[in-house]
């Protein structure tokens, strides 16, 4: 069974690495050109800011998820709290 475990992560590290293309970085000069570009009409940035928004969510989004879920698995169920019946004197 761990053989078998072995070779599949094996096959879809491969299959990962054929899957990729080339991406080109964008620079602070072309963000500004898409800025300026916006002001005048432009609806090029539009999609620009809606990945940057995006990028900047999924961060967020995936420590929530794991809080959530570490939460739920460690909680704690039918915890009984033993309280004395005499009054607290604080004074």
């Amino acid at each position: 069974m761990k053989i078998v475990r072995i070779f599949v992560c094996c096959v879809l590290f491969a299959v990962s690495g054929l899957a990729v293309t080339q991406v080109k970085a964008q620079c602070a000069m072309c963000s500004a050109t898409a800025e300026a570009g916006t002001k005048n009409g432009n609806t090029t940035a539009n999609g620009l800011n809606n990945g940057i928004m995006y990028l900047l969510a999924a961060p967020y989004l995936a420590v929530a998820a794991v809080g959530y879920i570490w939460y739920k698995k460690y909680r704690r169920k039918d915890v009984e709290l033993k309280m004395r019946d005499e009054k607290l004197h604080l004074n």
